[in-house]
Parts: C-alpha cells; sequence; structure tokens
C-alpha cells in the first residue's frame, strides 16, 4: 500500500487576513485533505473556515500536536499517513517547520518515506527580511535571544559583530511580551550606527515594519508589549 502526502499547511500570521494568506491551491488542498496534525486545535479550525473549508468540521481527524502533546509517540499521528490517507500539518501561525516545532514530524515523515509537500504561504520571518531593505543573500535566524541578561548582553554583541564585518543580516525573536525589555536592552548595547529592522504584527491592520540606526530609535522607542515581531540586526560591512 502507498503512503499518503504531508503536507505543510502554513497559517495566517493574524486573524482576518485570508486574502493575504491562502492560494487557491491551498484552498483545494484543505478540502481534499480530512486529517491534520495540529498546534492548536482551535486556531487551526478557525483558520480552516477562514480560508474556505467546506468539509463538515465534524467529518475532520485533527491531532493535537500543541506543547502538551509533543511527547507522546510520534507515530501515532502517522497512522493515517502510513495507510495511504493524506494529511495536513499545520503551525498555529506562519509556516509549519519554521521556528516550529513540526519540523520533528517533517523530519520523521523522510525517514518513513512519505511524500513531504510544502504550500505556499506567510511567513513572518521572509516578509520581514524582504521589507528590511538588509542584505537578502546572506542572513541566519537565530530564533530567540538567552534570557539570562549576561549570556543576552553578550549573544547580542556577537551578532552585531557578525553583521558588521560579514555584512550577514541577523534576525531573531522574543517573547512578545518581552519586546519591549528587548529593545531596551538593543538601544544600550548595539552601537548607534547599528541598523535595526522592527517587523510587528506582519499582514495585520496595524502591521509595524520601520528601519532606523539604533541611534534613530533611541529618538522614538516603540511599544511592542505583547505584539509578535522580528528584530533584524544589520551593519554594513
Amino acid at each position: 500500500m502507498s503512503f499518503g502526502t504531508l503536507y505543510l499547511i502554513p497559517a495566517p500570521l493574524t486573524k482576518g487576513a485570508p486574502a493575504k494568506s491562502f492560494t487557491p491551491y491551498l484552498v483545494d488542498t484543505i478540502n481534499h485533505i480530512k486529517e491534520y496534525i495540529v498546534e492548536n486545535e482551535k486556531t487551526a479550525r478557525y483558520f480552516l473556515k477562514e480560508a474556505g473549508l467546506t468539509t463538515p468540521q465534524s467529518e475532520l481527524v485533527i491531532h493535537d500536536y500543541g506543547k502538551h502533546s509533543r511527547h507522546a509517540d510520534q507515530l501515532n499521528f502517522f497512522k493515517g499517513l502510513l495507510a495511504g490517507n493524506d494529511v495536513g500539518l499545520m503551525s498555529e501561525a506562519g509556516c509549519p517547520g519554521v521556528a516550529d516545532p513540526g519540523a520533528d514530524l517533517v523530519q520523521m515523515a523522510h525517514q518513513k518515506g512519505v511524500k513531504v509537500v510544502p504550500l505556499v504561504g506567510p511567513s513572518s520571518i521572509l516578509l520581514a527580511l524582504m521589507a528590511s531593505g538588509f542584505n537578502g543573500q546572506s542572513f541566519a535566524f537565530q530564533g530567540y535571544l538567552p534570557i539570562d541578561k549576561a549570556q543576552r548582553v553578550k549573544k547580542l554583541k556577537e551578532l552585531e559583530l557578525l553583521a558588521s564585518r560579514s555584512g550577514q543580516t541577523q534576525l531573531f525573536i522574543e517573547t512578545p511580551f518581552r519586546n519591549n525589555m528587548l529593545v531596551e536592552t538593543l538601544l544600550k548595547v548595539c552601537s548607534p550606527q547599528m541598523q535595526l529592522c522592527i517587523a510587528s504584527n506582519i499582514t495585520a491592520y496595524d502591521e509595524f515594519i520601520q528601519t532606523k540606526s539604533i541611534q534613530e530609535w533611541k529618538q522614538s522607542v516603540p511599544d511592542l508589549h505583547k505584539k509578535p515581531a522580528i528584530f533584524i540586526l544589520y551593519g554594513y560591512a
């Protein structure tokens, strides 16, 4: 028996942005699939409805891959795939497998010989990079910076040096409720001429994307409390 296909289905970055997020092929795909592995069942069901799902949601099989279910036997998520059923993998927002725990399931799919098909959709990381004006040919996503203050300062100094000497763009994120503390640290630690792009609430009605020097940011500090954001450092080599 042939295996099913694992479709990687991007979810919108914010509510109320279906036209910015869903392609016709994605809509066709979700109306073909009856089984999903999702990071958050509530938001997944909402996004599927917003995308134009016509299948009654009561007919769907949805596996919860949230933080409380991640250590379960992953083979349970693959029973449908191994039986020949196509399955969709959805992150809570953005692209599955990118800054997302779903990468573990994609890796297992390859190990099992299951075909993996990524669908086009929004990625806050790439959208922020596109809008930053920085080097898009050499960049690195650093994920979350250390929580420890001393380690965080050390890491920021390393990234600043790397960006300045190599011209490589450095991207990173923070838990939204700690964004303002991160900005405060950036303004204290980084050189005044260092370039910083802050991209917040991408695709939302209050989208905010600006690139300024550290010195310029000190004159007008944004309030990013509880707003999803991408931070990008760049120094012209």
